[in-house]
């Protein structure tokens, strides 16, 4: 192999300089790819980084160059067209901004020189450069890039723009050093953290919520405790009662707990689709089963139409398919009124637009959660219907958040965790299906829960083969 070719003479540090910043500024990594001998790579990136820096001036005209128009334009083409350089930066998604200015003591002198597409976009840059206060006016970002480009040294800072959706964003002022190590150019990245923020956001609520909910019943023990290790020991009657309110407490913790595991668990293993198979008729008897003494305490009856064995065949996990039709049912019966009866239908054979069509002749309707349909994918669908009081259409949205519970609606007993139909969502979104709420105060609620099924589409769809009353 050749030795490399040194680079040339006005090849300038300040044009390596340029490139690392530019590739430190981005979240993903950067690749330049040269055509020609690997030999020749490093005199070649030189040589087109030294020009780099001249293009971006001669692209952007002089400050004593008057204004591009549509005249001058039209007559001049060459001094619009834009370096590689530019271009390289306009495809980033990252907004970039370079920044020169003038005394420290006046702001005003400040200016953007080159601004990419994401940056022009984000901040209606209208100009090819301009003061600087035009496009960023947040104090704490000034503040950072007067450190570049005065004190030599990399500043950050993190701001809100307001909007009809607040975002967040972290900027990043690196500074760039003339020959001589005099203070030049800062190049301004911004960076998008509003996702992060609204999840650290996220986290810090359900930690919140999670202690307050677990420090209710812990209180309640230790009060109880409390009061039979004093002047309650020796009364029996006193004893049993306390004994039995702790053990609902401790009963209560233990659920709460478990939702927290189970939710856990389904969220780390929400992106791998499930790969058994589950005959969802099946899978609703046994649910019903193991709910037959809770629905037999409360006096409340269910109406199950299900198809024919063996046709109502998804591709899901039987345990967490289980998990989603038995919360369902459970809270049908919290919210059905004594001697009052639960509607449970399994449909199969759905089209992706039937599959989301609302299923009864509730008032409100909202999809909780869409899937995104492949051509000729059919869906079986789970309808769980009470007749309770119902739920107002504005709390439809917010139904599968953690711990959030309905004002005014109460359970008479065994209140619920606030988990239910959050796990209910994240299982339903690992197997690819929709959930669907519909209702109306007054006249119950109706949930669908619909995912694909497993083999394929039957010629047409399937009808109930009978209602059986189940006590």
């Amino acid at each position: 192999m050749t030795d490399p070719s040194p680079p040339p003479p006005n090849a300038s540090p300040l044009s390596w300089r340029m490139v690392a910043l530019v590739a430190a500024s981005v979240g993903a990594p950067l690749v330049l790819v040269l055509a020609g001998h690997a030999a020749l790579g490093p005199a070649l990136v030189a040589a087109a980084t030294t020009s780099v820096l001249a293009g971006l001036h001669f692209w952007r005209g002089s400050p004593r160059e008057p204004e591009p128009t549509p005249a001058n334009m039209a007559s001049d083409p060459p001094a619009m067209s834009k370096p590689p350089f530019a271009v390289m930066l306009d495809m980033l998604s990252d907004p970039i901004l370079l920044i020169e200015g003038g005394m420290r003591e006046n702001p005003s002198e400040r200016r953007f020189i080159f601004a990419n597409a994401a940056a022009r976009s984000l901040l209606r840059i209208q100009r090819q450069d301009g003061p600087l206060t035009t496009a960023i006016r947040a104090p704490e970002v000034l503040d950072a890039i007067d450190q570049a480009l005065f004190d030599g040294l990399p500043g950050e800072a993190v701001y809100e723009v307001r909007g009809v959706q607040d975002r967040t964003w972290r900027a990043r002022a690196l500074p760039m050093e003339l020959d001589g190590g005099q203070p030049g150019q800062v190049l301004l990245a911004l960076r998008d953290e509003t996702e992060i923020r609204r999840s650290e956001r996220t986290r810090a609520d359900f930690l919140a919520n999670a202690s307050h909910e677990l420090r209710t019943p812990l209180a309640s023990l230790a009060g109880f405790i409390e009061t039979l290790r004093g002047h309650a020991r020796d009364d029996a009657e006193a004893r049993d009662r306390f004994l039995g309110i702790m053990h609902i407490q401790a009963e209560r913790m233990r659920r709460l707990i478990d939702d927290l595991m189970s939710l856990s668990r389904i969220e780390l293993g929400e992106h791998i689709p499930p790969s058994g198979s589950v005959d969802m008729a099946v899978a609703v008897i046994d649910v019903l089963d193991a709910l037959g003494p809770l629905a037999k305490e409360r006096s409340v009856v269910f109406w199950p139409v299900l198809p024919a064995s063996g046709v109502a065949m998804a591709a899901a996990d039987r345990d967490q398919i289980l998990q989603v039709i038995q919360n369902l049912v459970e809270n049908a019966i919290k919210y059905t009124p004594i001697g009052g009866a639960v509607n449970i239908e399994v449909l199969t054979g759905l089209p992706p637009a039937r599959a989301a069509a609302p299923m009864s002749d509730l008032a409100a309707h909202f999809s909780i959660l869409t899937p995104d349909h492949a051509a000729g994918r059919r869906y079986v669908a789970v309808k769980v219907r009470d007749f309770g009081p119902g739920i107002g259409r504005n709390h439809l949205p917010r139904l599968t958040e953690r711990f959030y519970r309905v004002e005014g609606q109460k359970t008479r007993e065994r209140p619920g965790t606030g988990l239910g139909l959050a796990i209910v969502k994240h299982i339903i979104n690992r197997h690819r299906g929709g959930l669907i709420v519909e209702s109306t105060e007054g006249s119950g609620s109706l949930f669908s829960a619909y995912i694909p099924t497993i083999d394929a589409p039957p010629p047409q769809e399937t009808t109930a083969m009978a209602r059986v009353l189940i006590p």
